[in-house]
């Protein structure tokens, strides 16, 4: 029994993480306007970075060499992500920026098969041509139209996060390291950035702070502290407590909060097409999560009953 509630309380506060990331994009809507992204991101990088470091300065924890070499090259990708995201929710909304970026899922293993010359099953390409159909339909939202330019640039953030995902993979394989020091390094990487950059933009960070009245100060604040700090820590803790392919899963269920969240509270308009768009993208990404873990499973070796099982497991734990 007390294993199964330990396991319970990860289970629910990954899906507690999935959902802050779900609100991420309404929350940054509400905040951020073209001429203020630049400034809101260095504030929100500077303020994340500084709270990650201070608890890594009470571990007694350092970052060794290795792990600032990778965290400034992870954080330099990372903060094109941030970048690429945040133009973006400034030019759509919330519902089209959290299930846009969940495409993230299917191109993050081709770009792994590519950097390892591994090629994925033909149903895999399937399933991401299924979610991108998906992606077309929601951004046209049942008219034919090109996607907006807030639509292609979340779509560049998923591009640029798989990037990060699989550089990420290629820097720490070899050496592991502390998850906790990489992303206080990475973070503090992208305050340094955005802060250079809006040392030169009109909406400089005084000037964004100045504008922030209470509710919108705490609408910042949740920004930072929950949907960053939180949930970077709750997953370095959790992936130590269960698998990381249970881990996946349930962070996977992140664009499902972010279309209940964008329909329901910030009322964005979805039409018969927009709808049938986020029933392609869920179901192509769910599909093609599947299709990967098992050809990675059999790439491992695993015996076909344990694929098998291990599959059946994973249909529950995303149901």
């Amino acid at each position: 029994m007390p294993a199964l509630l330990s396991r319970f309380r990860v289970d629910l506060l990954l899906l507690l993480v999935a959902a802050t990331w779900g609100s991420t994009y309404l929350a940054a809507k509400e905040l951020v306007t073209a001429d203020s992204v630049v400034a809101l991101l260095a504030l929100r990088m500077l303020l994340a970075a500084a709270v990650m470091a201070a608890i890594v300065a009470a571990r007694r924890g350092r970052v060794s060499a290795a792990e600032l070499r990778a965290g400034v090259v992870l954080g330099v990708i990372l903060a094109a992500v941030f970048a690429f995201e945040t133009f973006g929710i400034a030019h759509t909304s919330a519902t089209n920026a959290g299930l846009i970026i969940s495409l993230t899922i299917v191109f993050t293993p081709i770009l792994e098969s590519v950097a390892s010359g591994r090629r994925l099953p033909g149903r895999f390409y399937l399933a991401g041509a299924t979610a991108i159909v998906g992606v077309a339909l929601l951004a046209g939202n049942g008219a034919f139209h090109p996607p907006s330019l807030g639509d292609l640039l979340i779509l560049g953030a998923a591009i640029v996060r798989a990037v990060h995902v699989t550089t990420m993979f290629s820097l720490t394989a070899a050496k592991p390291m502390d998850s906790l020091h990489l992303t206080t390094v990475q973070l503090a990487t992208c305050a340094l950035l955005f802060l250079a950059v809006s040392l030169v933009q009109d909406d400089s960070v005084p000037h964004f702070i100045a504008q922030l009245d209470p509710a919108s100060g705490a609408l910042f604040l949740y920004l930072v502290l929950a949907c960053t700090v939180f949930a970077f820590l709750v997953q370095t803790w959790a992936v130590r407590r269960t698998s990381p392919t249970r881990v996946s899963l349930l962070l996977g269920t992140e664009p499902i909060w972010a279309a209940i969240i964008g329909i329901t509270i910030a009322h964005d308009p979805v039409a018969l097409a927009g709808y049938v768009g986020i029933a392609l993208i869920l179901a192509g990404t769910a599909w093609g999560r599947t299709i990967e873990q098992r050809h990675r499973l059999a790439l491992a070796g695993v015996p076909r009953q344990r694929r098998q099982s291990a599959v059946r497991i994973s249909a529950v734990r995303r149901s």
